[in-house]
């Protein structure tokens, strides 16, 4: 089973919710990633929520690419 330390990954005032409510907030709710840039997201790929950015199939070509990779 997979596990993350959410405060590490969320800003603070989504670290004490459940998952199915992070997947649903806007991106900005993940550390590092500014009001402006969920705008930009959503602008350039559609991408509204956390749930849409895991989804994005750019996101996954990336993941697999870099696992392909790391089996080398």
């Amino acid at each position: 089973m997979a596990s993350i330390d959410l405060d590490k990954v969320l800003d603070k005032a989504w670290a004490d919710k459940n998952l199915t409510e992070v997947l649903a907030a806007p991106v900005a709710a993940l550390k590092g990633v500014s009001d402006r840039d969920g705008e930009l997201l959503q602008e350039a790929f559609g991408v509204k929520t956390v749930a849409d950015l895991a989804e994005l199939k750019y996101v996954r070509w990336a993941q697999a690419l870099a696992a392909l990779e790391a089996a080398e």
